[in-house]
């Protein structure tokens, strides 16, 4: 899922567009590094392109103070650092480096000629939350049915108890947006099916992996609504990757949206139910990406044949990178499972397109 800017009511899992997932940070501990000013990190930037180049140890010290920065909030200073290393030899070849499909009107043809099928993948209906969900509402009315009996309640006793639990969960979907109810579901869904964990982890490696390809810098990212708990200490955010978006704020504070805003915006939102299509057949999460996604289009006025050229391009777009670089994806999903920085997570995409002839 992605967590999303200011100027939407932010996503909340299952493309906010946008968290993170790193309660500890080492990076200091590892790199050694000094605290450091603006001015101290541009030098560091600039011992390591000179003569052209960026040896292995130093990108692996940029990208620890890009950590360090991005812990700090300092969103610019983090960017910074990451498009000095843009391009260069041993740095960041793979930030904004993605080749593109042309943009173009497609039909659901050409989608179908690429092996594309977008009844599986734009209409995601997550099966296995699902039962958990209906799983529990059983056991709620067994243990309901059971402690009638063996407490010997009367039908107003009874009714009373019904009512306080529909208060309870009335007061969570106003109050927290249904942050307990999907606490409770995706924990349990976590400890009871690891198909559910590996598809959460491969989603977020998604929207993680498209965005950085597009230039878009990750900050951060949670794979467990227990894990947004506990990094933001809200019930209102759940899973899903966080992206530096002052640029895109900034455009739609201007009233204006560049074609390429919106392009990478798309490809971002539709990563994650694109990676799930490839890996199972079909998306179970990403509902929300998708809605999020048509709300943005609809206030842009976009008519719906407009739209439906816009998401189409998006989707076969998407889908060619992820296939293109399916192993940096798979590596990078590990990375995420272990809790890896971002800067490590950055790491590990350009150890795997350090020998790619096409990004």
């Amino acid at each position: 899922m992605i967590k999303q800017p200011a100027m939407a009511k932010p996503i909340r899992r299952p493309h906010h567009l946008l968290s993170s997932n790193s309660n500890c940070n080492p990076l200091s501990k590892l790199w050694h590094l000094p605290a450091c000013t603006p001015h101290k990190c541009s030098r560091i930037i600039f011992i390591c392109v000179l003569n052209g180049g960026v040896d292995i140890s130093r990108r692996k010290e940029a990208l620890g103070r890009v950590d360090l920065e991005l812990e700090r909030g300092n969103e610019r200073e983090a960017l910074s650092i990451i498009t000095s290393l843009q391009g260069k030899p041993g740095g960041l070849r793979g930030f904004g480096a993605a080749r593109q499909v042309p943009q173009k009107i497609y039909s659901l043809e050409d989608l179908r000629l690429n092996k594309i099928d977008t009844t599986c993948l734009l209409s995601p209906v997550d099966a296995t939350l699902g039962a958990v969900r209906r799983n529990l509402q059983i056991a709620a009315i067994l243990g309901g049915v059971a402690t009638w009996n063996t407490l010997g309640l009367n039908q107003s006793e009874l009714l009373a108890i019904l009512l306080a639990f529909l208060a309870v969960g009335t007061i969570d979907q106003v109050v927290n947006g249904g942050g307990v109810e999907a606490l409770i579901i995706d924990t349990i869904g976590r400890i009871l099916s690891k198909k559910y964990r590996d598809r959460v982890s491969q989603h977020e490696a998604g929207h993680f992996l498209i965005a950085y390809l597009l230039g878009i810098l990750p900050k951060g990212y949670t794979l467990s609504s227990l894990d947004a708990l506990k990094k933001e200490r809200a019930l209102t955010v759940q899973a899903g990757t966080a992206f530096v978006d002052f640029q895109f704020l900034e455009e739609v504070n201007s009233g204006k949206l560049s074609s390429r805003t919106l392009s990478n915006y798309s490809c971002i939102a539709l990563a994650g139910v694109a990676t799930e299509y490839l890996l199972f057949g079909l998306a179970e999460g990403g509902l929300t990406d998708i809605k999020q996604l048509d709300n943005l289009l609809k206030s842009l006025g976009f008519t719906q044949k407009k739209a439906d050229s816009q998401i189409r391009w998006a989707v076969l777009n998407t889908i060619t990178l992820l296939r293109r670089h399916e192993q940096a994806r798979s590596k990078l999903a590990e990375a995420m499972t272990f809790s890896k920085s971002v800067g490590d997570c950055i790491d590990t995409i350009e150890n795997e397109l350090m020998n790619a002839v096409d990004i």
